[in-house]
């Protein structure tokens, strides 16, 4: 069979009756099922015992669910005797099912790899714009997108954003590229590619390396690794962060396509093919022929500041765009445009409310301690909100280095024994309480109250948990939203005040 599958690099192949067994019925699992229920494939999903609001529309598309135990080889599966699995991003490299089929010798795609396989359903395929990162990689691919929509390409931000690119790529309508954000898992399973038949992109970025995510990959480096395959057959430019030296290590060892070019970006001032900072400007000397002697402006700080886009780890989210969309073509008007009219997604250093000149942020998305070190430093003054599902992840370094910059903390969460346990260590003079609530409606009213009772004039009290939502929420935008709607509740009616301790660059 490994031969037949060779051919499948064509929408327009002969994918009919081949035998596949999807593992996952989430948005992108669903996604893979349905593009190959449409090419005609004999479709098995597994999916968890459980509610999904997918499952009814399995047997639609014209494939076969089987919901079960997956701690376990189901006898449906081995009976279905898959020529390929195709495994949602979640599932761990040690599945039992995964496992088996190694010993099988079934073979594994990821939803990317399929997606990539299938890309010229309508008409000349779209390029691909790739973006990895431990923190940034949504914020990333939509500033890009922007960048490329406001200079008149269709683009379609897809990926681990939200829209599998399955769905990208079946669109009518067609678009001219992808911008696709690539977590850990995805990466993981392009691992191992080779040939001219497998995902080779425009251009690719690694925004950042940070610990996160131990407990899925088993071990830091194999983490690391993971992230690097986003610039593997890269052909035009390699982005990287001037400020992660591992970034441009990644970028070192990859197996790029000749002539693609390293562009480095950093908040310091930039070198020849860099983009940077200078004198509260953000200039580009990487895509100009004097990059020598001279740089192009891209927009300037102060501008960043009227769009809430000047947070420091903002700003270099704003530089690794540009360099993505300049290395398309983009010229830098169009860029300083797209960047007036860009609005952050909720959760990102959204700011709620300022009452008694004391400023309440939601930064829900700073899932882990790399993302809630970039908001912390953002803010001079702060009583910090964190707390979560720590995903085997110490946060112990991130305490120290803002102990000084610490009113106080409210702890939240599952594992707020660790917490604790790194304020005792590492910050002691810090004045802490705890939210201890069962039920989800009442940690946040409960953490406003107790935050209120510490902050002063001045401060911004920030909810940048450093941890998972998983463990009393949904997702990070639900404690996100909670945090919100119990900071406006305790001041409902109240007049707001003008921010004062506003984040800088």
């Amino acid at each position: 069979m490994s031969d037949r599958l060779e051919t499948l690099t064509s929408w327009h192949a002969d994918w009919a009756g081949l035998r596949v067994a999807v593992l996952g019925l989430g948005v992108t699992g669903f996604a893979a099922a349905d593009t190959l229920a449409e090419l005609g494939s004999d479709v098995l999903v597994l999916a968890p015992e459980g509610e999904n609001e997918r499952a009814s529309l399995v047997n639609v598309i014209g494939a076969r669910l089987v919901q079960t135990d997956l701690s376990a080889v189901p006898s449906e599966l081995s009976e279905h005797n898959p020529d390929v699995l195709i495994v949602s991003p979640g599932f761990h490299p040690d599945h039992p099912i995964l496992e088996w089929a190694a010993t099988e010798g079934v073979a594994v795609w990821g939803d990317i790899e399929l997606a990539w396989r299938v890309r010229d359903k309508v008409g000349t395929p779209a390029e691909w714009i790739l973006v990895t990162g431990t923190n940034g990689k949504t914020t990333t691919v939509q500033l890009t997108a922007a960048m490329l929509a406001e200079a008149g390409f269709r683009v379609a931000p897809c990926g681990n954003i939200g829209v599998p690119v399955l769905d990208a790529v079946r669109d009518p309508q067609g678009f001219d590229v992808f911008v696709v954000e690539l977590s850990s898992y995805q990466l993981h399973y392009l691992a191992g590619q080779s040939g001219p038949d497998f995902v080779s992109p425009h251009s690719s970025a690694c925004l950042n390396i940070a610990m996160d995510h131990i407990d899925w990959h088993g071990s830091f480096d194999a983490y690391v690794a993971a992230k690097g395959q986003v610039y593997d057959r890269t052909r035009v430019a390699c982005v990287y962060n001037k400020s992660d030296a591992r970034t441009e290590a990644l970028l070192r060892d990859a197996e790029v396509e000749e002539g693609a070019r390293a562009i480095g970006f950093d908040l310091g001032v930039p070198g020849p093919s860099d983009f940077g900072v200078v004198d509260g400007i953000v200039v580009d000397r990487a895509f100009l022929e004097e990059r020598s002697t001279s740089a192009l402006e891209i927009t300037t700080i102060a501008d960043l500041q009227s769009a809430n886009l000047a947070a420091p780890h903002i700003v270099a989210n704003v530089l690794a765009a540009s360099a993505l969309a300049r290395s398309y073509g983009v010229t830098p008007a169009q860029v300083r445009t797209a960047l007036l009219n860009f609005s952050l997604d909720s959760h990102r250093i959204q700011p709620v409310l300022t009452r008694g000149e004391i400023t309440w942020i939601n930064d829900s998305k700073a899932t882990n301690p790399h993302a809630a070190n970039a908001s912390l430093g953002a803010y001079k003054s702060v009583v910090w909100i964190l707390g979560g599902l720590l995903k085997g992840v110490d946060v112990s370094d991130l305490v120290a280095r803002h102990s000084e910059r610490l009113r106080g903390a409210v702890i939240i969460g599952k594992d707020r024994a660790a917490v604790l346990l790194a304020f005792q260590r590492h910050a002691p003079h810090v004045p802490l309480v705890e939210v201890d609530a069962d039920n989800t409606e009442d940690v946040m009213p409960q953490a406003v109250e107790l935050a209120s009772r510490i902050a002063v004039a001045g401060d911004v009290v920030l909810l940048a948990p450093a941890a998972a939502s998983m463990d009393q929420f949904t997702d990070y935008a639900e404690r996100g939203r909670l945090f919100s709607n119990a900071v406006r509740e305790r001041w409902e009616g109240e007049a707001d005040d003008r921010p004062t301790n506003r984040p800088s660059a």
